[in-house]
């Protein structure tokens, strides 16, 4: 990493921090400056923080944005596991007791009413419900693809949603297999599925749809294990890989032209694999990393990223808001509620 050129982007209360990686940010560090170029941004790990009696989390694990503004953190806590906040980090309400595997959280809009898929790695269903919980639909495993015996073979970890309602179903954590189904939930192909060729994957753990090219929409997966996102098409054929070397990374999440995404782990100070969020133009160039190495290019080819500064817990996702701000949530990470970081 260029690390003089990261301490001089950031502020002199970033600099010392950046002298010390092992620290953990405290309470709210307002002169702190995470991230490289055109996207860098200040961050308050006490946004989402709430009373734990009340309204406690286990994994925070994804977080979107709905049509009233409103930021929804899915957590594997049973007592709540959805937990409904306004931008300023004031819970608005919560709801959701059946889900102990809650994963992934996908938004889907349709004609005009906001919808979410949850994919539950215990239950080996995704459950599609109205933004308040009411369940409309669930997929069980998908034994009409031939790749699945018993249900504890399939193992969802999340939903993309196609332009025309197609459901595409990543089994991140089971047969590594994309499942898509019509809007209907009616089965249609699998594809990637587990192995080391080129269109298969390893830990499938994120999916999103790619309209950053109108014209041709795409699917990227996550492909965790080559630290890499992959490019399929709308019918499962393999487009390209992204590689991203040095990195876990987790969910892709496109907002504009750019895609956003935690990394889980990578190479780091004093060997403490902890994660860091990478952040993608359209030509899938990576051109910041909050908390992470300077963005670093020979020809075409990307030098390893790498956390350099302890800001995050195992970062597990990201949402950005209609102000191009971020929150991320994390994973394995004492109980910690979601942090925001504010664009600079």
């Amino acid at each position: 990493m260029d690390r003089r050129a990261f301490v001089q982007k950031s502020l002199t209360a970033a600099a010392g921090l950046a002298a010390m990686p092992s620290l953990i940010v405290p309470n709210r560090t307002d002169n702190l400056i995470l991230g490289h170029n055109s996207h860098r941004y200040t961050i308050d790990t006490q946004w989402g923080k709430l009373n734990p009696e009340q309204y406690p989390v286990k994994d925070c694990h994804e977080m979107v944005q709905d049509s009233q503004g409103r930021i929804l953190l899915l957590t594997n806590e049973t007592k709540n596991n959805v937990l409904v906040y306004d931008k300023s980090g004031k819970l608005l309400k919560s709801w959701g007791t059946t889900y102990p595997g809650a994963h992934g959280l996908t938004l889907s809009k349709e004609n005009g009413e906001d919808f979410l898929f949850i994919s539950d790695n215990n239950r080996h269903q995704v459950i599609k419900t109205t933004i308040d919980g009411k369940v409309v639909m669930t997929l069980d495993y998908p034994e009409e693809s031939g790749h699945y015996q018993k249900p504890e073979q399939y193992i969802p970890t999340e939903v993309a949603i196609g332009p025309n309602g197609d459901i595409y179903v990543a089994d991140g954590y089971g047969q590594q297999w994309i499942t898509q189904y019509d809007h209907q939930g009616k089965f249609i192909r699998s594809f990637g599925g587990r192995g080391t060729g080129k269109e298969n994957l390893q830990n499938a753990h994120g999916i999103c749809l790619d309209t950053r090219n109108a014209a041709n929409p795409s699917l990227i997966v996550s492909a965790r294990e080559e630290n890499a996102f992959k490019k399929y098409s709308l019918d499962g054929e393999y487009l390209e890989t992204i590689p991203l070397p040095g990195a876990y990374v987790c969910r892709p999440v496109i907002k504009g032209d750019y895609l956003y995404a935690a990394v889980l782990k990578s190479r780091a100070y004093g060997g403490d694999p902890s994660g860091f969020v990478t952040i993608l133009d359209k030509e899938n160039r990576v051109i910041s990393n909050l908390a992470g190495s300077t963005p670093n290019y020979s020809g075409n080819t990307l030098q390893e990223i790498y956390q350099t500064i302890k800001v995050f817990l195992y970062p597990h996702d990201v949402c950005v808001d209609d102000d191009e701000n971020l929150y991320v949530a994390q994973w394995n990470s004492g109980h910690i509620y979601p942090y925001k970081l504010t664009r600079v």
